[in-house]
């Protein structure tokens, strides 16, 4: 049971998953292990997540741990169909192609929650907040579920505030092996990648505006400086702010940012912060793009006002010429650019992540009695096991204290 674009891009799909798999060997490791003692067995998991030949590898792990998976896009211009083709015919319950409108978004979200799982697996909130809201007859089979990005574990540390998060969630944002990695170089790395293909403007010597300085707008802006671009940071956190300063970047309010920016990246996870008077102020020909998770980061409905002609000059690019005369290029519809106009992160580095949602399904099953309706975080044996077996991947061998230094450690006794 799927609803697929073309089922005609199979191969083209296993192709790249076959690519996924030869570069995300924990992953790998551990679906070794699920097949043999099959610890999903007899549950039904339902997955939200970005359809990328990456997350094939994950949910054909789930399914090799004897899990029933269904899958749907979390955006709509992320899924890769020929890998959601593919997964079609790996058994997988998989609705998605690039492209949904809002209505087939929520179709498709629906059609997943259909197999009543017992484990949701979220990336941004949107299944999660469906159940709570228009599906709440399925709580009562679901033992807990996890959070792949940072807008979703917003969502739902506020749903725990107010008292109505009724099902633990397990924050795999916050695992360390999640975001140094896969927030930092990851988006880094991807956001770039999907800048390039979008447009293959040259970065070098351009005024790089990065709106955020989380792991996310980190990455960015280490890539973007890598690549020669002069480097502003806009924030409204004093700490990351000061960080951003310390490591050698421009910082400045957006008002001051707009006037001089060229390329501007979103990635904060809140809304509006590309507004009015920040077109307004913007140069000719520059270029803005998202790599938050939802399109809200970019005031999409401010731009569109202020638009007198538009037209699309290259795929995911997309002209608005303003009625004062200036061209602003927006990317991938404001959606997340890395994933939009790209592939998204590196196998390498979702590996990692991905290795996380298996082993926390694994734990959630095990712990599920134990477990009240909260946002927890990774278990650090579950983060710290991942990165060992990530450094033996890489043929990486470090230091083991010894039985002194580990009592000197633990101890307070010894001082000057």
């Amino acid at each position: 049971m799927s609803k697929v674009k073309n089922r005609q891009l199979v191969l083209q799909g296993k192709l790249k998953i076959d690519w996924a798999e030869e570069n995300m060997p924990v992953l790998m490791s551990i679906r070794k292990r699920f097949f043999k003692e099959k610890p999903l067995k007899g549950f039904k998991i339902g997955c939200c997540l970005h359809v990328t030949k990456e997350t094939a590898v994950l949910a054909k792990t789930l399914k090799a741990g004897g899990a029933k998976v269904g899958l749907c896009g979390s955006n709509p211009l992320s899924t890769q169909d020929d890998v959601a083709a593919a997964l079609s015919g790996e058994g997988i319950n998989i609705f998605a192609w690039r492209g949904l409108n809002n209505k087939e978004y929520y179709w498709c979200l629906n059609k997943v929650l259909d197999i009543a799982p017992n484990i949701t697996m979220d990336d941004g909130g949107d299944l999660v907040s469906a159940v709570h809201s228009k599906r709440k007859e399925l709580i009562k089979n679901i033992i807990g579920g996890t959070e792949e990005t940072t807008t979703g574990v917003i969502r739902f540390r506020a749903m725990e505030k107010d008292g109505v998060l009724k099902y633990p969630i397990v924050a795999i944002n916050d695992a360390y092996t999640k975001y140094l990695f896969d927030n930092r170089y990851g988006t880094g790395q991807s956001t770039i990648d999907g800048i390039l293909r979008a447009t293959s403007v040259l970065i070098a010597g351009k005024n790089f505006v990065v709106c955020g300085y989380g792991w996310c707008g980190k990455g960015i802006a280490l890539r973007a400086k890598g690549m020669g671009a002069n480097v502003i940071v806009v924030e409204i956190n004093p700490t990351r702010a000061l960080e951003a300063v310390m490591d050698g970047f421009r910082v400045m309010p957006m008002r001051e940012a707009a006037k001089i920016g060229d390329i501007f990246v979103t990635a904060t996870g809140g809304r509006d912060i590309i507004r009015k008077e920040h077109f307004l102020k913007m140069k000719t020909g520059a270029i803005v793009a998202n790599s938050g998770h939802f399109n809200v980061e970019i005031n999409l409905e401010a731009l569109k006002k202020l638009t007198k002609k538009k037209k699309e000059i290259r795929e995911n690019v997309q002209e608005n010429q303003l009625k004062n005369g200036r061209k602003i290029y927006l990317l991938a519809e404001g959606r997340l650019v890395n994933l939009a106009a790209a592939e998204g992160h590196p196998p390498e580095v979702m590996d990692m992540s991905f290795s996380n949602q298996a082993l926390v399904v694994e734990w959630l099953i095990k712990e599920t009695r134990k477990l009240k309706p909260q946002v927890y975080k990774v278990p650090a044996e579950i983060d710290n096991l991942v990165a060992k077996l990530k450094l033996a991947a890489l043929g990486v061998k470090i230091d083991k204290l010894s039985p002194a230094q580990k009592k000197y450690l633990e101890s307070w006794q010894e001082g000057t």
